[in-house]
């Protein structure tokens, strides 16, 4: 394979003039540039895109930071990120993030385009102080999923979201509504599910509905966590009738303890998640759709555009929220009917 040493002989020039005509410099002679790229054809050379990249002071990566990558909803977003950088000379580099230790030492570490030539940020809020400075090194930034000053961020309405799937429930007729949220006090500063819970709430009082505290439980967004707190829930000496997840994974989970406790969804009890992840449709949830995929991509545009010297201002792209009916949800079952409650069965569902 020829390399850029094989060109300058070729050309008569040395390496420094071959990789200026590479980049488009002005400050090459146009019978001395005739002569570079002729020796390009003659020997099909193939400039490496990442000593080109280095060469301009890029190295030609993006980086993404994210937290638990291996959740649904992240992995579905980085394939929006994937998708946005299909065709783009950039390659992806994924910091992930266990911990705020984690986080702080990522971004710390990015003090310029030696690492990243930009950076997306996945549902992790950035101190003002960190994105100052990364502006200042002239690294652009894009947030997804989380509020941020001074750069572009996409969000969606989480409130917005937690009325949508509580009103969903109120007008099937339900009553004794639960909610599955995350630990508020979690390190990361995670507001999400917060604000789908305000959602819950609001819609709670609007309907005249008392909140009942023994109905709400926190704990991870995973299934296991769900199937945990569901099976509270359910042993309560007054169960809910319906439950909202406040994300899929919890939401499985609360499929799992329905059958665990010999019940049927959503005859004894409606199920709601909020996200829409993959395996939602599959198993038939009914659950808020946020747009996971489509705020990856549209955030890597946005880092796109900022590195092609068109740097988007620092506005909020707020994504649409949509309710995704399935056959998790049905009107209330009445609670004075002795038979409302299933016998146990092989399959719950």
């Amino acid at each position: 394979m020829p390399t850029i040493a094989d060109v300058a002989a070729h050309a008569g020039v040395g390496q420094g003039t071959v990789s200026r005509v590479l980049n488009g410099s002005p400050k090459v002679r146009d019978a001395t540039r005739a002569r570079v790229l002729s020796a390009i054809e003659l020997l099909d050379y193939r400039p490496n895109p990442l000593a080109r990249g280095l060469s301009r002071g890029r190295c030609q990566t993006l980086g993404v930071v994210v937290p638990f990558f291996t959740h649904a909803s992240a992995i579905e977003r980085l394939r929006g990120v994937a998708s946005g950088l299909d065709g783009s000379r950039y390659d992806l580099v994924l910091f992930n993030v266990e911990s705020p230790v984690h986080r702080d030492e990522h971004i710390a570490s990015i003090t310029g385009r030696d690492r990243a030539d930009g950076l997306l940020v996945l549902s992790l809020p950035v101190a003002d102080r960190d994105l100052q400075r990364l502006t200042a090194a002239g690294v652009p930034v894009v947030l997804v999923d989380a509020p941020g000053t001074g750069v572009p961020t996409v969000v969606t309405d989480d409130r917005a979201g937690g009325r949508v799937a509580t009103q969903h429930l109120v007008d099937l007729g339900h009553r004794a509504i639960g909610y599955l949220g995350h630990d508020p006090s979690n390190p990361f500063g995670f507001t999400a599910t917060d604000d789908r819970e305000a959602g819950y709430l609001e819609v709670l009082a609007d309907a005249g509905l008392p909140v009942r505290r023994e109905l709400i439980r926190y704990g991870p967004h995973d299934r296991e966590a769900g199937r945990a707190l569901a099976a509270e829930l359910l042993a309560e000496p007054h169960p809910p009738t319906a439950i909202f997840a406040s994300s899929d994974a919890q939401a499985m989970g609360v499929l799992a303890a329905t059958e665990d406790a010999g019940l049927r969804v959503p005859r004894d009890l409606s199920v709601i998640g909020f996200d829409d992840v993959e395996l939602s449709s599959y198993v038939g949830l009914t659950t808020v759709r946020q747009p996971l995929f489509e705020s990856g991509r549209l955030g890597v545009e946005l880092l796109l555009a900022a590195l092609a010297g068109d740097p988007p201002p620092p506005t909020v792209h707020a994504l649409p929220l949509e309710l995704v009916v399935r056959s998790t949800t049905a009107p209330a079952p009445r609670r004075h009917d002795p038979n409302h409650i299933s016998q146990p069965r092989g399959n719950a569902r």
